[in-house]
C-alpha cells in the first residue's frame, strides 16, 4: 500500500515494489517524482524526516529509526543578522516576517540542502533495487512533463498570505523559474497544461549516476556555490560538504493501549508525544467526536503543546530540550488538570499556514513500513540556471530574535512540526501516518490518530472527519464543523476563526491494518489520502 500526495508519485511507489523493491524503494521512489510534480512542496533540495520500520525477515534483525534531514543554517549565519529588521510573526507561530522579506524568498532564505543525502542514504542502506532505476519514473516525469494538477495550480494562484511574498513572485524570480512555469506570452501555466523541466531531468540523470555526491561535492555542488557567490547567497562549498543527515531512535509514548513511535527534535513529534500524555487523561470517546467539549479539552491541549514548543524545542545541538520533563506522566496530569479547571493557556504572537510540505506512506508484503513528510518549506523562488530545482526557503521559521530556542546560529536546523508517525498493538504495526501542513501538521496527526484510536474510526473515515486547531490564543475551525458548536463555543469566551476550507488543518495520509493476523505477510491493509489534495492510496 502506498498513500502520498500525488498519484503520479503513487504510481512511482507502486512500481518500485512490483518491480520487487521493498517499502524503502517505493518511498524514495515517491518522493522523488514528487519533487518533480509538486515542485514546490519538495524536491531534492529540501528537508524532512522519515521513520523506518523494517521488521527482520530471515534471520536479520529489526530496523526501526528515524532520519532527520532538516536544513541547516550556513556556516556565515550571525544570531542578530535580521534582528533590525523584524516586522511581525504569523499567527500561528509558522514563522516570522521581516523587512524585505530577506528571509522568505531569495538566496539568503536557504538553508542547506538535507533532502538528496537523506534519499540517496536511505535508498542505499535499506532499500532492495538499483539506486538509479529509483531515481528512473522521475527523470522520466521531468522530461516527458506532467499536466498541472488542481492543487499545485491552487498554491500558485493563491496570492500574498500572512504577509509573505505572492506565490507568482515566487515563481518567477529567476529566469529558469519564468521559463519553467510560465508560458512564452507570460501567462502562468494552467490547470490542465503540461509542465516540461528538462534540466531537472538532466540534474536526475547526474545523481541517479553519481549518487548524492554529485550534488553535495561534485559537478552540481560547484555548480550551486558559484550561483550563490553570484547572487549574495551564504551557503557555501563548506556547508554543502559538511552536511550530515541525523540518524538515531525514534521517539516512543504510549496512548490507551497502543505504543507510539515519532520523530525526535527537531521535528514536531514531541508536540504529537506531548499532546497524547495530556489526552490520555480524558475519556474523549464519552464527551463524542468534534463535540463542544471535545473540541474544548483538544484545543487547550494544543495550545499548552504549542507553548511549551516555542519556549523550549528547537535543535537538540544547540538547545537543551527537556523532553523528560514535557512528555512526563506528571507534567502531562498537571496539565489536565489546568484543562479541567478551565485554565487557558496563552500564546502569545508578535502580530494561517501554507501547506508547503508533502508526504508519503508505504507498507510492503513483508510488513516494512516507511512514513515520510519532506519539504521545501516556503519555497524561496530560486532555481540555479541549467539545474531545475527549487530550493528551500526554511531560513524564514527561524526567530530572528536572539536569545530564543529557535534562534538563528550557523549550522543550527530549524524546528518543524513535521512528524512521521507509527503506532503499534501488542508489537505488531497497526497505524502509518503522516501529513503536510506546516505547524498544522502536529495538529491533523493527532486528530486522525485520536479518530483511529479513541473513536474506532476506519484510516478514511478518521482522516476525512472535520478538524479545528488552536496553535495560538483563537480556535479555528474547517467549515464541516457545525455553527451551532461553534456559537457555544464563542459564547463561553473562545475567539473562533472559521477557515472557508471543508478539508483544512493539514493533509494526512495514512495506511492502517485491517486485519489482526500477527503475520506481516498476511496482513490486510487499507490506506487514504487526504481528499483536501490531490492524492490517493494505492494496493497491490
Amino acid at each position: 500500500m502506498v498513500s502520498a500526495a500525488q498519484p503520479e508519485a503513487v504510481e512511482a511507489g507502486v512500481d518500485a515494489l512490483r518491480a520487487g523493491g521493498n517499502a524503502v524503494d517505493a518511498a524514495i521512489a515517491c518522493a522523488l517524482v514528487a519533487g518533480v510534480v509538486d515542485p514546490q512542496m519538495c524536491g531534492i533540495a529540501g528537508f524532512g524526516n522519515a521513520q523506518l520500520y523494517l521488521p527482520g525477515t530471515n534471520g536479520e534483525p529489526d530496523v526501526h529509526t528515524c532520519v532527520d534531514f532538516h536544513g541547516t543554517s550556513p556556516g556565515s549565519t550571525t544570531e542578530d543578522q535580521w534582528e533590525h529588521l523584524v516586522v511581525g510573526e504569523t499567527r500561528d507561530g509558522f514563522g516570522f516576517l521581516l523587512d524585505g522579506n530577506v528571509n522568505d524568498v531569495g538566496y539568503e532564505s536557504i538553508t542547506t540542502p538535507g533532502a538528496m543525502l537523506a534519499y540517496y542514504e536511505a535508498q542505499t542502506r535499506y532499500g532492495a533495487l538499483p539506486w538509479a532505476d529509483v531515481v528512473a519514473p522521475a527523470i522520466e516525469w521531468a522530461e516527458e512533463g506532467f499536466p498541472v494538477r488542481p492543487a499545485v495550480h491552487r498554491w500558485w494562484v493563491e496570492g500574498a498570505t500572512m504577509g509573505r511574498v505572492d506565490t507568482r513572485e515566487r515563481l518567477r524570480f529567476t529566469q529558469s523559474g519564468k521559463r519553467i512555469y510560465f508560458n512564452a506570452d507570460g501567462s502562468l501555466l494552467q490547470v490542465g497544461q503540461t509542465l516540461r523541466n528538462p534540466d531537472l531531468g538532466r540534474t536526475l540523470r547526474r545523481v541517479a549516476d553519481g549518487g548524492a555526491a554529485e550534488f553535495y561535492t561534485g559537478s552540481i555542488a560547484a555548480e550551486i556555490v558559484a550561483d550563490m557567490q553570484a547572487n549574495g547567497g551564504r551557503l557555501s562549498a563548506d556547508d554543502l560538504a559538511g552536511y550530515k543527515t541525523i540518524w538515531g531512535d525514534p521517539l516512543r509514548t504510549t496512548y490507551r493501549d497502543l505504543d507510539v513511535s515519532t520523530n525526535m527534535p527537531p521535528g514536531g513529534g514531541v508536540m504529537v508525544a506531548h499532546l497524547m500524555n495530556v489526552l490520555e487523561h480524558f475519556d474523549l470517546a464519552a464527551m463524542g467526536h468534534n463535540s463542544v467539549d471535545y473540541i474544548r479539552t483538544v484545543t487547550e491541549a494544543m495550545k499548552w503543546a504549542t507553548a511549551d514548543k516555542d519556549a523550549h524545542v528547537g535543535d537538540p545541538e544547540f538547545v537543551d530540550v527537556p523532553l523528560e520533563r514535557l512528555l512526563s506522566d506528571d507534567y502531562g496530569a498537571e496539565l489536565a488538570e489546568r484543562i479541567r479547571s478551565g485554565k487557558r493557556a496563552e500564546v502569545a504572537r508578535m502580530v494561517g499556514e501554507p501547506p508547503d510540505t508533502t508526504h508519503v506512506c508505504v507498507v510492503d508484503g513483508d510488513g516494512n513500513a516507511v512514513t515520510m513528510t519532506h519539504s521545501l518549506g516556503m519555497p524561496s523562488g530560486v532555481i540555479t540556471d541549467g539545474l531545475g530545482f527549487m530550493y528551500n526557503g526554511c531560513m524564514g521559521v527561524f526567530d530572528p530574535r536572539p536569545g530564543r530556542a529557535g534562534s538563528l546560529a550557523p549550522g543550527k536546523r530549524r524546528f518543524s512540526s513535521l512528524c512521521p508517525t507509527m503506532a503499534f498493538r501488542n508489537g505488531e504495526l497497526e497505524l502509518v501516518v503522516g501529513a503536510p501542513g506546516g505547524t498544522q501538521i502536529a495538529m491533523g496527526v493527532t486528530q486522525v490518530l485520536l479518530n483511529s484510536i479513541d473513536f474506532e474510526m476506519p484510516i478514511l473515515d478518521a482522516i476525512v472527519a472535520p478538524r479545528f486547531s488552536s496553535t495560538s490564543n483563537a480556535i479555528d475551525v474547517s467549515n464541516r464543523i457545525p455553527r451551532a458548536t461553534t456559537a457555544q463555543l464563542a459564547a463561553e469566551g473562545h475567539d473562533i476563526i472559521r477557515w472557508p476550507q471543508s478539508y483544512a488543518f493539514a493533509l494526512v495520509h495514512g495506511i492502517r491494518r485491517a486485519s489482526a493476523d500477527p503475520d506481516p505477510t498476511e496482513a490486510v491493509w487499507t490506506g487514504a489520502a487526504d481528499p483536501g489534495g490531490d492524492g490517493m492510496a494505492l494496493a497491490i
